[in-house]
């Protein structure tokens, strides 16, 4: 393997990587709070069928990400509401609400499948540092919705440790009762983080549909919202191993896609399924400390909150 087919191969990692990390920070977030929302990949196809629908119907990529991110808030406010404000369980409601992400995009996006976008996201190279070998095309060549999820994750990193609102938020995911006894608002607080998390599943959600595939096709996210969420512990709760971790996972996707390319005898549902492979045995390793698990997880995580 040579230096000319590292630069492709780091480039598709990179971009494999970018809706891994938008919608494994949101999650992070909203599980900083103490809520677990299994529904990430209910929520991705929400907002990729809502941000194709837009770009179809003649609307431009600002409308069509605004949409997506509207679209992946309002299922994360059903999830919220059925969770914070009616008690039902998180676990079965997020599982509800992947699956039924999944039909209703499926319905919405009916007569979209196969259909090229009319517009997309294309490359902003930065002058001079895209032409660095290797990472040049990767990291300095990448579209807006590239760089606004690097930019995204510094901002989670600073508003998570270095602010009061951050602070709270995390107190909130470690110990609810002691939060409200302090005068805080948890049930809105976590609404926040919820809806938050939303927002970036439908951003990823975008990305898939007029950034990567720039298509529609049933089930485009190809179940990456299960990533996003195995990410989040493997990352445990930080957003810069977070990144890592995205970079970890998407290049597993883009060397299988390598391995494709190059004429590798392998059969190609077994290279696709690579990254789940890697997703299930990273969770094993890590499932195997159970004490560092405990101790870098938010206490509350999961657990239903019966706020006054």
């Amino acid at each position: 393997m040579n230096i000319d087919s590292l630069t492709p191969l780091f480039a598709s990692a990179v971009a494999a990587a970018i809706p891994l990390l938008l919608a494994a920070l949101g999650e992070l977030v909203t599980e900083r709070s103490g809520v677990l929302n299994l529904g990430v990949e209910g929520m991705m196809l929400m907002g990729g069928v809502t941000a194709f629908i837009v770009v179809a119907s003649g609307g431009g990529l600002v409308l069509a990400t605004l949409a997506a991110c509207c679209a992946g808030m309002v299922a994360a406010l059903m999830f919220a509401f059925v969770t914070l404000t009616l008690q039902a369980s998180q676990v079965a409601a997020g599982l509800a609400l992947a699956i039924l992400g999944s039909g209703v995009s499926a319905f919405l996006g009916r007569g979209y499948v196969g259909n090229p976008a009319k517009v997309s996201f294309s490359e902003l190279p930065i002058p001079l540092l895209s032409k660095l070998p290797i990472v040049g095309p990767a990291l300095f060549s990448m579209n807006a919705l590239g760089y606004l999820a690097v930019i995204l994750t510094a901002a989670t990193t600073w508003f998570l440790y270095r602010t009061k609102s951050g602070l709270i938020l995390r107190s909130v995911g470690e110990s609810p009762v002691v939060a409200q006894s302090l005068g805080l608002q948890v049930i809105r607080i976590r609404y926040l983080a919820t809806l938050f998390g939303g927002l970036m599943a439908g951003l990823a959600g975008c990305y898939y549909a007029v950034a990567q595939f720039k298509m529609w096709q049933e089930g485009l996210t190809s179940g990456n919202g299960w990533i996003a969420l195995a990410l989040v512990v493997f990352a445990s709760w930080r957003p810069v191993r977070l990144m890592l971790g995205a970079l970890l996972f998407g290049g597993v996707t883009a060397f299988g896609l390598y391995l494709q390319a190059v004429g590798v005898q392998v059969s190609a549902f077994a290279l696709a399924s690579l990254p789940y492979i890697a997703t299930v045995v990273v969770l094993a390793v890590i499932s195997r400390d159970q004490r560092a698990l405990r101790r870098n997880a938010p206490t509350s995580l999961g657990q239903s909150f019966f706020g006054m």
